[in-house]
């Protein structure tokens, strides 16, 4: 469906008549040679000609754009009328000082000199002023049909009902939250975005998606930019949602279209690049794809990406580098412009969790499932250091160490990162492998052991950092807090926590789960 651009123009003239802005209304009729031509009712303008209110007829005339001859039609009439009533002066007035009746004496010299010897006579002759059996009463209604058929009538506020309806539409297919209605930016049409915002905790279930039975997201990701939230699902189904509303993003056509983004096998991950156009996602089957996000396409495929699943990816800085770890124990470096792999890391001897670089680039920090973190030189490949951390240190030996889950860059000290290993520690580590400072979830009921952190994220600002246990319970700590047990902890989830992660630069959290839930947290 087409919108033709007179008919944008006679909403917005309609506008303005509304708003009594006559002069701005006059001058768009006179720059695009298009008028309104619309009354506030058929029956009433047909009404006042019938009845002869020509002060009223005058006054909605001049706003309209009517046939020459018509407007001809209807002075003439007006005039041999007011000479009826002998307002003589009135009459003379129409007759000699209005540009119609100029145009008639151009136009038609007889029927003008007819009026001027109507009116020079003492008398009134009906069958002179209204010939060939024609009468006054006849005269209007011929006159009110040919008017009528030159207008129509517009539901008032016409521009603003359809500007409602369009947010409506939005707001039903998710793209505009509910509560962002009254601050939605109209003009630009910008999707609302969670506001940048100091930090606090997210302690307050707001939205869940449920997805169906054996399609649960594994992997959940928000865009830098943060106007995005993606998850990947065992189906190997990508699809981009609204985190405020929880509903599909359908402004992006290739969703709106059932077209998603698909790999053959379970998405186990996904990261953004840093300007937020593309999407990398690892699959069960070792194979890594690249999206554009704004249409849907793959950018890059890389099919033997790895021999097994990928369980992370990660952006280099300027994006044209895609960092990769795998259950094949392996760390490589893919090229975007080669499609190729530019460097492997191998050392551990267990599934690689997840991979990172620093913020500067210079290093690769991995988490294995053998216990340890390494930090890599992301130039030569060589291992600078390896961790195993156990109660809260860093040792060297003698102890069984639990699988390393998570490394998580700390926003505020490009010197930091976060490790959470499957125990109950969860670390803040230098870049020279030093443990800065350690928490602690505190013991079970009674006797019961501390449960196992299976899930942990940063908040945007670094002052909290965010863990999940194997009981569902979400803990967070306070950074710059002197002790190590959480600030506080909710029951977050029923069932066993599979991800989490926080939002760039908003109090929002996104966590997945086995029994098909994605829960989205805020203050």
């Amino acid at each position: 469906m087409e919108v033709e651009s007179g008919d944008v123009i006679r909403l917005i003239q309609q506008f303005l008549k509304e708003n009594n802005l006559l002069r701005t209304l006059a001058t768009l009729e006179q720059e695009t040679s298009i008028s309104l031509n619309t009354v506030d009712s058929l029956d009433a303008f047909a009404l006042s000609i019938t009845q002869g209110h020509w002060d009223a007829v005058l006054r909605t005339v001049s706003g309209l754009s009517l046939p020459q001859r018509k407007l001809l039609d209807l002075y003439e009439h007006i005039t041999i009328e007011l000479i009826e009533m002998r307002e003589t002066q009135a009459a003379r007035s129409l007759l000699r000082h209005t540009d119609v009746m100029q145009l008639l004496k151009d136009l038609f010299p007889d029927r003008y000199l007819a009026l001027e010897s109507l009116l020079a006579k003492s008398g009134f002759d009906a069958k002179e002023a209204y010939p060939n059996k024609a009468t006054k009463e006849k005269r209007r209604a011929l006159i009110a049909q040919c008017l009528v058929s030159e207008v129509s009538v517009v539901p008032a506020s016409r521009l603003l009902t359809l500007l409602g309806q369009s947010l409506k539409y939005q707001r039903s297919q998710g793209l505009i939250p509910e509560e962002d209605i009254p601050s939605y930016d109209l003009f630009r049409g910008i999707v609302p975005q969670a506001k940048v915002e100091q930090d606090s905790p997210a302690t307050v279930m707001y939205q869940s998606i449920k997805f169906p039975k054996k399609a649960h997201a594994e992997s959940v990701a928000f865009s830098g930019d943060g106007q995005f939230m993606a998850t990947g699902a065992v189906d190997g189904i990508i699809e981009m949602w609204s985190y405020l509303t929880g509903k599909l993003r359908l402004d992006l056509k290739y969703q709106a279209e059932d077209n998603f983004m698909t790999m053959e096998t379970a998405v186990l991950c996904l990261a953004f690049s840093k300007d937020s156009q593309f999407l990398a996602s690892g699959a069960q089957d070792g194979k890594i794809k690249v999206w554009k996000v704004s249409s849907g396409q793959c950018v890059r495929r890389f099919p033997t990406a790895h021999t097994q699943g990928v369980t992370s990816v990660c952006f280099s800085r300027d994006g044209s580098q895609v960092l990769s770890g795998s259950f094949d124990q392996s760390i490589r470096i893919h090229g975007i412009k080669s499609s190729k792999m530019l460097k492997e890391f191998r050392g551990h001897v267990s599934f690689v969790n997840d991979v990172m670089f620093s913020i500067d680039g210079y290093r690769v920090i991995s988490a294995s499932s053998d216990g340890t973190v390494k930090i890599w030189d992301a130039k030569t490949a060589d291992c600078l250091s390896t961790l195993t951390l156990h109660e809260g240190l860093s040792v060297t030996s003698g102890v069984n160490s639990a699988t390393v889950n998570r490394v998580i860059q700390m926003p505020n000290n490009s010197d930091l990162f976060v490790v959470s290993n499957k125990s109950s520690y969860i670390y803040i580590v230098s870049m020279r492998g030093q443990v800065v400072k350690y928490f602690r979830i505190g013991k079970g009921l009674g006797e019961a052991p501390a449960p196992e952190i299976i899930a942990s994220c940063v908040s945007s600002k670094g002052e909290f950092i965010y863990t999940v246990t194997e009981d569902g319970m979400l803990h967070w700590f306070h950074v710059e807090s002197e002790g190590i047990y959480p600030q506080s902890s909710i029951k977050a989830s029923e069932s066993e926590v599979i991800n989490i992660t926080h939002h760039p630069f908003s109090n929002i959290i996104a966590m997945t789960a086995e029994n098909g839930r994605l829960s989205l947290f805020k203050p």
